[in-house]
């Protein structure tokens, strides 16, 4: 699972990254992500297309928009089972922007829960793999929503949780996106757990716990920064 994440990047660093064009609008950093926040998302529309959606996917067909609260993930080994997933992995993925994740570790009580960051070495920016769709508002406007796929842990992340998102690999984000790829064997073998030995993490304070708290303090660390 998938509950929380980071996006600090610059603009500038991730309009390189990520190849959306500089006139696409601003993204404030931001530093504890939380589902039914508006999230940047990339989708494939005449190149590379920087939009904001609602975190926790409303397909199309639901009376309700209230299940997006539900649909914060996607278990990436059902995609083409669930009717409320099936047709976005087929033809509307998009690349959730993000630079660390939060899992939260027990402690020695049951009740007991810290927060782990996770990131990439140099805390560079990343993509989760993520499907999108849209739901018509009754004043007849569009609701924009996403969802994170997720994958089982690696070794690093299973003693926390048994799941993870899947962070996508840069040179199958192009892949991820083609619009007109219905393949669907080729884009599951995306979906795999992240390398271990690419991912580091430490402990940060229990205020990202609320996501009222959005500043540094939330990415701030408690305990040295482990790299195993």
């Amino acid at each position: 699972m998938c509950g929380r994440y980071t996006l600090i990047s610059g603009m500038v660093i991730l309009q390189n990254r990520f190849g959306f064009s500089p006139d696409q609008g601003n993204i404030e950093p931001r530093y504890n992500l939380a589902p039914g926040q508006e999230v940047p998302v990339v989708i494939r529309k005449d190149g590379n297309l920087l939009c904001m959606m609602k975190w926790g996917l409303v397909p199309s067909w639901t009376k309700e928009p209230s299940i997006g609260y539900k649909m914060i993930n996607a278990r990436g080994e059902t995609l083409l089972q669930k009717p409320s997933f099936r047709k976005s992995f087929c033809n509307r993925r998009c690349l959730i922007l993000a630079d660390s994740f939060y899992e939260w570790k027990r402690g020695g009580t049951k009740d007991n829960k810290f927060p782990i960051r996770f990131f990439l070495p140099n805390f560079e920016p990343f993509a989760f793999a993520g499907l999108w769709d849209t739901w018509k508002k009754p004043d007849g406007k569009l609701l924009y929503s996403c969802t994170i796929v997720t994958t089982k842990a690696n070794a690093l992340i299973s003693p926390i949780h048994d799941r993870m998102p899947v962070i996508l690999q840069p040179e199958n984000e192009k892949l991820w996106l083609g619009p007109n790829l219905k393949d669907m064997a080729s884009l599951t073998t995306l979906l795999k757990p992240y390398p271990k030995n690419f991912l580091r993490a430490y402990r940060v304070s229990s205020i990202v716990n609320s996501a009222k708290n959005d500043s540094p303090e939330c990415i701030k660390p408690l305990v040295k920064s482990q790299t195993n």
